[in-house]
């Protein structure tokens, strides 16, 4: 590409169809309309991120060398931002909520493993027969009663 062409955020949001459908991917724009029935994850995978900045969802998907060379050929030019752009792509988290919840749940087993520990209580969970507590939990689960006179 002698003189490589430039496009904004306004102008690549413009297409995304099946029938003109350009995306984003490390600050390189693609023309992508004439690959969506070919693409092996779908036209869905496309028109997802159809428009946008689809850096991370290409990245995320582990493309291989091969696709890579396949992208080069719908090379069209490169984004250039304006001041005022917002990212095209979503901000990237610091930390998920579910890392958050597993810290959480590890802390309460440390702290529930200690408290048994030092109440003494592990002595009568050494007294429980393993089996007949799992028999037990299988029957209430059942519906049956726990009577056993």
């Amino acid at each position: 590409m002698a003189s490589e062409k430039t496009f904004t955020f306004d102008d690549v949001s413009k297409h995304t169809t099946k029938k003109d459908l350009y995306i984003v991917i490390h600050e390189k724009v693609y023309d992508c309309t004439d690959f969506v029935d070919e693409h092996p994850g779908g036209e869905e995978a496309l028109l997802e991120v159809a428009g946008i900045d689809a850096s991370d969802a290409f990245e995320d998907v582990g493309h291989s060398d091969e696709a890579r060379e396949i992208l080069q050929k719908f090379l069209i030019g490169s984004l250039r931002r304006l001041p005022g752009d917002e990212p095209l792509h979503g901000p990237v988290p610091t930390q998920t909520s579910s890392t958050f919840s597993g810290i959480k749940l590890l802390l309460l087993l440390l702290v529930s493993a200690a408290a048994v520990h030092f109440s003494g209580a592990y002595k009568y969970l050494e007294d429980v027969d393993a089996r007949e507590y799992a028999e037990r939990v299988v029957a209430v689960l059942n519906g049956q009663s726990l009577d056993t006179k």
